[in-house]
């Protein structure tokens, strides 16, 4: 089977475009948000960071006491691993969840990582990223 994962809670469709609307989970909100500054559709590629992590660990990578302090792990992107975190899946998440969108892995070379190439497969001979219609 194939995992897909969606929200569509807040989406918005406009490629050209950057939001400046502050919505979320305070545990998934990318630096750009906490900071009240635009953002586009890679705050989704922090998600999925974040996503990942939570995934391995348990617990969201910037899980703090309050607020400000959460807000002050992620915009400073205070990333701890536990020892049994490897290597590959430590590499992916480093180049995920970059504090600049900019220099975040876009998705096409997300799925090409060698984590994701060792522990993913898909029922398709090229995996792509499907964009919704």
């Amino acid at each position: 089977g194939e995992l897909k994962l969606a929200d569509f809670g807040w989406s918005v469709h406009s490629p050209t475009s950057r939001r400046n609307t502050l919505c979320g989970t305070l545990d998934y909100l990318p630096p750009e948000m906490v900071e009240n500054k635009p953002h586009d559709e890679m705050v989704d590629v922090w998600t999925l960071g974040i996503l990942m992590y939570e995934f391995l660990v348990g617990t969201p990578p910037f899980e703090a006491e309050g607020t400000t302090e959460t807000y002050q792990r992620i915009t400073s992107v205070d990333l701890q691993f536990p020892s049994y975190v490897t290597a590959l899946a430590r590499d992916l998440l480093v180049k995920i969840l970059k504090k600049d969108p900019r220099d975040r892995l876009a998705l096409d070379k997300i799925v090409q990582h060698p984590w994701i190439t060792r522990h993913c497969t898909s029922s398709r001979s090229d995996p792509t990223i499907e964009e919704a219609p």
